[in-house]
């Protein structure tokens, strides 16, 4: 079988191509996708390919690299000994963005039919988000700031609401962006970069300033303006993981006013059930069930679908600052077949 994929040959090349896909061996499950969210923050950070010494991201990126790990899709093949699973049935899973896929069961996730491609693809998106959440402790009725609204800040404005918190600003240049923050649950908005957010935030908190800081930017400069949001005995909690953190300063008052600065990345969500809530699983259904109550959006954030066979000017044009207010999928159902 023929399958297309999309590939970082190197920093700032992209390449699209086809491949032969074999018939999945025994314990294997073929998977064909049908949508796939692009991760801005992390999918161009991979294309850059400006990495610290010893980061996680030099580890990580190896060209010819596949990007992407948010896939929804249906199983096509089963292998000699898989149950549980049967051609036709939707899945979520890790994949990168690739027509077809070979997985091991356990990571092709079974989806209710009630979840649409649309939303289970947010699923990656929302462990990460899930995870700064867990960190940040958000107690009822404290204050959060929000700094970058791109996928998965809007998820982390969703997250705090749910938490309780009293007042939830939105930080971000995008007004399009501010209007998807509105939407999911935003108590305020301020159009305008962390550097020039704090006399706003000030005005709105009484001069209390933020009880938790959400930094989901990953800018080099942004954690030094973040700081000077929180309060006294804040925290700030780091969400956009840099791929150059020698370039990241604290910035003033970390010291003087004692703030608590937590990393957060998805891989605290662990696959062991015995974990307590903070597992993949559990996470998962407590998405969807907020889906069903209306609680929780993501569908409505898919802001654009491109075909796989324009990834390259997909994104040269998120390169471009050209990204829109929610996000981007690769729709794999427009691609020709024979």
């Amino acid at each position: 079988m023929k399958s297309w994929f999309v590939e970082f040959t190197g920093p700032g090349v992209v390449r699209v191509a086809e491949e032969d896909v074999a018939a999945p061996g025994p314990g294997e499950v073929l998977c064909r996708s049908t949508l796939s969210l692009i991760s801005p923050g992390t999918e161009l950070a991979c294309l850059r390919g400006e990495f610290d010494p010893g980061s996680n991201w030099e580890e990580w990126v190896r060209y010819p690299f596949r990007p992407g790990y948010s896939m929804a899709g249906v199983v096509a093949a089963v292998g000699e000994g898989v149950t549980g699973l049967r051609p036709g049935d939707r899945v979520q899973s890790y994949a990168p963005h690739q027509e077809l896929v070979t997985l091991k069961p356990g990571e092709a996730r079974p989806l209710p039919d009630a979840v649409p491609d649309e939303e289970a693809v947010w699923v990656p998106l929302v462990v990460t988000a899930a995870a700064g959440a867990a960190r940040a402790a958000i107690a009822m009725g404290e204050t959060v700031a929000v700094v970058g609204l791109g996928p998965v800040g809007q998820l982390v404005v969703q997250y705090a609401v749910a938490h309780g918190a009293a007042r939830v600003v939105a930080i971000d240049p995008d007004a399009r962006r501010l209007d998807l923050a509105l939407a999911g649950g935003a108590t305020d908005v301020l159009a305008m970069p962390a550097s020039e957010a704090r006399h706003a935030v000030a005005a709105l908190t009484g001069e209390r300033m933020a009880d938790v800081v959400f930094e989901v930017t990953g800018g080099t400069a942004v954690l030094a303006q973040a700081v000077r949001l929180a309060r006294p005995l804040g925290r700030v909690v780091l969400l956009g993981d840099t791929p150059t953190p020698s370039r990241q300063m604290l910035g003033p008052g970390v010291v003087s006013d004692s703030l608590t600065i937590l990393g957060a990345h998805a891989g605290i969500v662990s696959d062991d059930p015995s974990c307590g809530p903070l597992n993949r699983d559990a996470v998962t259904d407590l998405y969807f069930r907020r889906l069903a109550s209306g609680a929780f959006r993501t569908a409505a954030m898919i802001a654009a679908r491109a075909s796989p066979l324009e990834a390259a000017r997909t994104y040269e044009h998120l390169r471009g600052g050209g990204a829109p207010a929610g996000a981007i999928c690769f729709d794999w159902t427009a691609l020709p077949h024979d």
